[in-house]
């Protein structure tokens, strides 16, 4: 029985959060700059391009899950930390697929350009100045539910790892040398 994940599960977990970090980072540094200034603008086409790489790289992920069995926690916790863990995880999951779809649907609706590495992909709806104000306003919604949600998920592996003591963390961890 194995006692961790696989790599590429850990690889694909800690890349996310990396790419996370990054997202939150250009959006809330991008207000230090004036509108419509040169920085401004360059650190939000950097968000919508992490945004969407979240999306590219959650589909890998869901992809492993269904491959890979997840290893046992040891001891094993109450059915009631499982469910609660259970709730997160899809809560976290449906963030990492919602969020840059509304990324996606806002720009196409404000009529924007939707950049990707080079690319411009295309337009998922058709301009709509209303609807992509709506958009806006559950993607900020959201964006603010997600800084909570990772926060109690990283506030969790520590509770595990420090005071409960099983191997909730350890699991998720690359193995050393």
């Amino acid at each position: 029985m194995k006692d961790r994940y696989g790599s590429l599960t850990i690889a694909l977990h800690w890349a996310m959060l990396l790419l996370f970090a990054a997202v939150y980072a250009t959006v809330e540094l991008h207000e230090a700059f004036p509108k419509g200034s040169d920085p401004r603008k360059a650190l939000m086409m950097w968000h919508f391009m992490l945004g969407l790489s979240v999306l590219a790289l959650v589909i890998v992920r869901l992809a492993a899950r269904l491959v890979e069995t997840a290893p046992p926690i040891t001891p094993a916790p109450p059915a009631w930390q499982t469910l609660i863990t259970k709730v997160v995880h899809g809560a976290l999951y449906a963030l990492m697929i919602a969020m840059p779809i509304l990324g996606w649907l806002m720009l196409s609706a404000e009529a924007k350009p939707i950049p990707f590495f080079g690319l411009e992909l295309p337009a998922l709806i058709g301009p709509d100045k209303e609807l992509g104000e709506t958009f806006e306003e559950i993607h900020e919604t959201i964006g603010t539910i997600g800084y909570y949600l990772i926060g109690l998920h990283a506030a969790a592996a520590l509770f595990h790892h420090y005071i409960v003591r099983d191997n909730t963390l350890i699991r998720m961890m690359p193995r050393r040398g």
